[in-house]
């Protein structure tokens, strides 16, 4: 059994080499990567398949009188309308806080405040390649008026510290990515 070092905790031990590696599909949210790989024990897996994507950003968004910027978007691939907590792709160039305040002021309109970085994930770090990056922003304001993509489609909802705790507990933010961040803002601030 290999001790615990928090120091690397997220390291390169066990490393698979890639033998070989095509890209199947590519789209500008999507590329599709076939790869052959050797286990460190010899082993070769000819069949991986990677997801490329771009690295995210969300944000928990709190006014000034202490709501939390939700929003209400329908999602192809559940069916569902469900909600969620402001996010989008970094765009090339940007760092992840300006992809984040960028993300929350066209979606919502609200900007401003204190801005802190509080985890970075991955959605499913087996076959994805990209990280989120999860902010806390606190006394924002409304800035602007929404600017949506033209394929967005989404609705703002300021919700109490308790709606959003009841969404948590009745199992009903349906995105990892976002449960994750909203789950340890609870925690860290025992609101739970």
């Amino acid at each position: 059994m290999k001790d615990f070092d928090i120091e690397n905790a997220v390291g390169e031990d066990g490393k698979w080499e890639t033998v070989s590696s095509e890209y199947i599909f590519r789209r500008p949210w999507l590329t599709v990567r076939h790869d052959k790989v050797k286990l460190p024990d010899g082993r070769i897996n000819p069949e991986f398949y990677v997801l490329e994507y771009p690295d995210w950003v969300n944000v928990i968004a709190i006014t000034e009188d202490g709501h939390i910027v939700m929003e209400r978007q329908y999602r192809q691939g559940l069916g569902k309308t469900c909600y969620e907590i402001p996010a989008g792709v970094m765009e090339k160039g940007e760092n992840a806080e300006e992809a984040a305040r960028r993300e929350l002021e066209e979606e919502t309109g609200y900007g401003g405040g204190e801005w802190k970085e509080i985890m970075l994930i991955s959605g499913n770090c087996s076959t994805t390649s990209n990280l989120t990056h999860c902010f806390l922003a606190t006394g924002v304001r409304k800035i602007s008026a929404q600017h949506l993509d033209s394929t967005e489609d989404l609705s703002v909802c300021l919700l109490t510290l308790d709606q959003v705790r009841m969404l948590l507990t009745e199992d009903k933010i349906r995105q990892s990515l976002m449960a994750a961040p909203l789950w340890k803002y609870f925690a860290e601030n025992h609101l739970l």
